[in-house]
């Protein structure tokens, strides 16, 4: 079977909007080629990559591919035209898209599918947490490293996102034994085993996206913490009742920003907020935001053009 390929160029800030805007559209799944990783200094032994051809990235930015079957009869002509509308209501919102150019072409299943694989090696996040793709073997440096295995699926990165690094470490920090989470937005799950394997009493894993709810569900079985972490389809807190310690949330700064009001009823006296998936330029809004519900902003850490706020509920 082959599967049309459609390719995206633009900036680092709207990484997350046009992904989600492909995946609305009816991709199968999408792939990020980051100009960043080919400049960055991996040390020997933690590298996500083992070897860079630059000709396949980006001078700048990032290349979005997504992926759609030819089986479902799509008319290209019609989806191109749907990719522009949406990458125009995208820079309406305030999100810079430039070079914003598509590109399309017709790939066959395997060459999507598999070749990838080879470029995605374990990866030490922190100090305590290690992303191993299931296909690898990898035998953790010390005692108390622990190591997540993930398979990221059609419709999900690596776990090595700046934003995804950012949750990581400010939950090492500030997740403590027996602690009740809830991870908004879950996706491949990869935050919601890393707070089961810090020592999380309990997990409410949350997506809209069924896909998303699947894939999670069998990355948390591959970790054996299926115990502690339930996985369900949720818009947001919306539906939420329990109580939490802790709320984490990886997604778009727009996204976090609508269900804020929901935290001062879900969080518990102590509580911690971490957010992350933030551009640089939605700091100032979401950190206001978060205040005027009442929270203290604890901390802002800072990576590429991405940022992670911790706050807490007194």
């Amino acid at each position: 079977m082959n599967w049309i390929e459609v390719s995206v160029h633009t900036s680092h800030e709207a990484l997350e909007a046009i992904s989600f805007l492909l995946q609305e559209l009816g991709a199968e799944g999408v792939a990020i080629e980051d100009s960043n990783v080919v400049r960055e200094n991996w040390e020997q032994g933690y590298g996500e990559i083992i070897a860079l051809n630059a000709s396949d990235y980006p001078l700048e930015g990032i290349r979005i591919k997504a992926y759609l079957s030819e089986l479902v009869g799509l008319n290209i002509d019609d989806f191109l035209k749907q990719v522009e509308s949406g990458l125009g209501r995208i820079q309406a919102a305030g999100i810079v898209i430039e070079p914003a150019t598509i590109e399309h072409r017709v790939i066959h299943e395997s060459s999507w599918e598999n070749e990838w694989k080879k470029y995605y090696k374990p990866v030490q996040i922190s100090n305590r947490l290690t992303i191993k793709p299931t296909w690898e073997a990898y035998t953790p440096s010390h005692s108390d490293e622990m190591v997540i295995e993930l398979d990221p699926g059609m419709a999900f990165g690596t776990g090595t996102h700046p934003t995804t690094r950012l949750c990581l470490s400010s939950m090492e920090k500030y997740l403590k034994p027996n602690m009740k989470v809830i991870d908004v937005g879950c996706g491949s799950g990869i935050l919601s085993i890393a707070a089961a394997k810090l020592g999380a009493q309990s997990v409410l894993s949350l997506d809209l996206d069924p896909v998303a709810v699947e894939k999670a569900k069998e990355n948390v079985l591959q970790n054996q913490v299926h115990s502690i972490i339930t996985v369900k389809t949720g818009d947001l807190l919306k539906e939420v009742s329990e109580c939490a310690d802790l709320v984490v949330s990886n997604i778009l700064a727009e996204i976090i920003i609508q269900f804020v009001h929901e935290l001062p009823r879900v969080l518990r006296p102590g509580g911690f907020f971490i957010a992350s998936g933030i551009i640089k330029g939605k700091e100032k809004e979401v950190s206001e935001r978060i205040q005027t519900m009442g929270l203290t902003i604890l901390e802002t850490i800072h990576q590429d053009d991405w940022v992670a706020i911790v706050a807490k509920k007194w």
